[in-house]
């Protein structure tokens, strides 16, 4: 057993975990067959489940066989974001699946969670306990046992559990005990809803099997668009699954993560919510999407962008936004959650929401670009606010910031946000040409150049033969893994070669990497203003991957180095493809799960190594 686990305490770990989704909302769902997170009605909603940060007072939704200490095996069913948690004991096999109904029923059904328990072989025992715990455990309920199945009602939500089998009510919640024979299912559903009705959302079996083909249909229909046919195509498709699911149906939104609070480093304080949909995550989401065939997310995210963009007026743009557009509420700290494996405090909101973090401006342009170019054409209305942005950033770069890892210290002029900056104004000039749009090119041109030469003087050491994380600061910085991959530098420049050779190095000799995997950069120089270590970022191993690739032709011993990264970082995975943002010591998840930025980089990283791999071939 991972020695992390023991630490849980009746919880179940990050990485045993597999998600399912409506595009509004998802619930984790443990292997045991506890669903231990779920917001509802949307991802940045209150949690009516939420064991996973607290497994006596969170709130769960429980089906699995009785007694305890059963065998278990999940998996998805192929090509789709359907969930199976197989139960096997001497007397039988059960299954139960896990879905939220999408596709051609979903919408007159109404949206809910359905779990079909069924035994495949044999005769097995089975209990079900559902006992939520509204807005975030911080708010009492009452539980009426009614016709049909029992009801949930809260102040500000109230929950039907629909199902035809017996309930019993416990404390505030309800239990079940009930047998199943070969080919017998039980059916329980979780909607919206009061007292009355219940009995009139009862599943039949085949009114359940049609709601499952039709959700099977939609998955397998929306991933037949992927183009990926490479070497990883598994991985790669699913990432692309993944990734769907953190997207707003509704508003186009592309959320950074679906929960809250999971801790950085076993214990740890590094905490933090990110239900919310960041500037940077969501573009580079975009980039992802687009370069394995997705192109009608990016349209969706772009036609979000150019409403926030048309609301900001002059100033700086917000890094993060609610779904809806809306500002992301204050951070709040829950003292009465215990938190992930006692990990405090926990945290809902987000502080860094009122941040500076110049890089925005670069992933969200590079993606405009790119969107502009594969997807849809921008608007000139769009343009003249993306104009006013470019303007804004020329005008402002050379100020220091909080950057992409979101310091809670003192700002500081962060080499990769100027290097963003430049990204920003890069391609905003290759737009305003390729389009023949209107702007101000001398100026941007001139910031443009400014921007570089800067970069090269300032944020680069040679003493360490490194690009370093900040100007007069000679800690290293993994997020310059990408000066390559946004094309400001070669992928050959003597300067890349040798910053990539410095950052390869174990962390005792300088470097940041430890059997491939990377830090993002070194917590004890203590530049973020957070106490605390933290876990690998898995983000930032992949763009190792990518910057290794693409410095090959010259170096080929490199790209041997780059695919056995890769591969290792498949052994990190969970064993459904799921990774969380950071890797621990022990191998252990780390972190929100599942993870944006992790996903897009594996797809991005996968693309381009394959590429090159075959050429080689």
């Amino acid at each position: 057993m991972n020695p992390h686990h023991e630490d849980l305490k009746g919880g179940v770990a990050i990485e045993d975990h597999g998600v399912i989704g409506d595009l509004r909302t998802v619930a984790l769902v443990g292997n045991e067959g506890t669903i231990d997170w779920l917001c509802y009605p949307h991802f940045d909603s209150p949690s009516i489940f939420a064991a996973l940060l607290d497994p006596e007072k969170g709130g769960y939704w429980r089906v699995s066989p009785e007694p305890d200490g059963v065998m278990k095996r999940q998996f998805y069913w192929p090509d789709t974001n359907v969930l199976v948690t197989r139960f096997y004991t001497p007397n039988g096999v059960g299954e139960l699946i896990d879905l939220m109904p999408l596709g051609k029923g979903s919408k007159a059904e109404g949206r809910e969670v359905l779990r079909r328990i069924r035994v495949v072989r044999g005769e097995m025992a089975f209990r079900m306990e559902c006992f939520p715990a509204f807005n975030y455990a911080r708010d009492e309920h009452e539980t009426h046992v009614v016709n049909g199945g029992a009801a949930f009602v809260s102040k500000d939500l109230s929950m039907q559990l629909v199902t035809p089998v017996k309930l019993k009510q416990e404390g505030n919640g309800v239990v079940a005990h009930f047998t199943l024979k070969e080919s017998e299912s039980a059916v329980f559903t979780l909607r919206e809803g009061g007292v009355e009705g219940c009995h009139h959302h009862l599943h039949t079996h085949d009114s359940a099997e049609k709601l499952f083909r039709d959700t099977v249909d939609y998955w397998r229909h929306w991933l037949s668009k992927c183009k990926y046919t490479g070497r990883w195509r598994e991985m790669v498709q699913r990432s692309a699954l993944a990734l769907k699911l953190m997207t707003f149906e509704p508003s186009g939104a592309i959320i950074a993560a679906p929960t809250c609070s999971l801790p950085e480093s076993p214990g740890g304080t590094r905490n933090w919510d990110y239900r919310f949909c960041w500037l940077r995550d969501a573009a580079f989401t975009v980039y992802a999407f687009l370069r394995i065939g997705f192109n009608e997310e990016a349209a969706a995210f772009m036609r979000w962008v150019e409403k926030r963009c048309a609301e900001n007026g002059d100033g700086p743009l917000p890094l993060m936004f609610r779904l809806d557009g809306s500002p992301v509420p204050k951070e709040e700290e829950l003292h009465h959650l215990r938190g992930y494996g006692g990990a405090q405090p926990v945290r809902i909101g987000n502080m860094a929401a009122h941040q500076l973090q110049l890089d925005i401006y670069g992933e969200l342009m590079d993606s405009v670009y790119l969107s502009n170019k594969y997807a849809v054409p921008i608007s000139y209305d769009f343009w003249r606010h993306l104009r006013r942005l470019v303007d804004w950033v020329c005008d402002h770069w050379m100020m220091e910031d909080e950057g992409i890892w979101e310091i809670r210290g003192s700002r500081r002029h962060f080499v990769y946000s100027k290097l963003m900056c430049w990204v920003a104004v890069d391609r905003a000039i290759r737009l305003a040409d390729k389009r023949s749009l209107p702007a101000d090119r001398a100026k941007w041109l001139k910031t443009r150049d400014a921007i570089f030469e800067e970069i090269m003087e300032k944020g680069w050491c040679k003493e360490k033969g490194a690009f370093i994380q900040a100007y007069g600061h000679e800690a290293l910085d993994a997020a310059n893994l990408l000066m390559p991959l946004v094309f400001f530098l070669s992928p050959v420049d003597p300067r890349m070669l040798s910053t990539l050779d410095v950052i390869r190095k174990a962390p005792r000799d300088g470097g940041l990497t430890s059997d491939g995997l990377v830090f993002r950069y070194d917590a004890d120089e203590k530049l973020d203003g957070i106490e605390g270590s933290e876990g690998t970022f898995n983000l930032c191993s992949f763009w190792l991957v990518e910057a290794l690739t693409r410095a090959s032709p010259v170096r080929p011993d490199l790209l041997d180095e780059a695919r056995l990264i890769f591969e290792r970082m498949q052994g990190y995975a969970n064993h459904l493809g799921l990774y969380a943002e950071q890797t621990g010591m022990s191998g252990e998840a780390l972190g929100n799960f599942p993870q944006a930025l992790t996903h897009l980089s594996l797809i991005s990283a996968a693309y381009n190594l394959d590429r090159t791999l075959g050429r080689h071939d």
